[in-house]
């Protein structure tokens, strides 16, 4: 599953890379499976929307600071995320998002240093420091 997802999803999220406007569209496609499969997805739900903002603030050009290899394995979650029919299809009841919860811990554990960067410096932009919060 892991290497059918890097072979096919990987080299289909570099269209999104130069393309604000897909990029957009599959966010929002994203929030929207996301909202409606919430119950579902149980502790994918944190990581899904932790993959979201980092992209979304890639996009914007709030957080430049992840490797191209990264953004594109957060799309590639992501896309594998919306995809209705893909190792296991989400028309099983019960089943269908059990791969995709897989693929998004798959790409957390693959780019955890960069998800904990990006995670201090969006506490830093909400006024948190998460050092004195220990």
């Amino acid at each position: 599953m892991i290497s059918s997802f890097l072979n096919k999803y990987v080299p289909m999220a570099k269209s999104y890379l130069q393309d604000k406007k897909k990029t957009d569209g599959l966010l929002k496609k994203s929030a929207a499976k996301a909202l409606k499969n919430r119950g579902s997805l149980k502790s994918a739900w944190s990581q899904l929307n932790l993959l979201a903002e980092a992209l979304k603030a890639w996009k914007n050009g709030e957080y430049p600071h992840f490797p191209t290899k990264s953004i594109l394995l957060i799309i590639a979650a992501i896309l594998y995320f919306v995809t209705p029919v893909d190792f296991i299809p989400d028309f099983i009841f019960g089943f269908g998002l059990i791969d995709d919860a897989a693929i998004i811990a798959f790409v957390i554990k693959q780019i955890g240093k960069e998800l904990t960067d990006f995670r201090q410096w969006k506490e830093q932009q909400n006024g948190t420091d998460p050092e004195t919060e220990k």
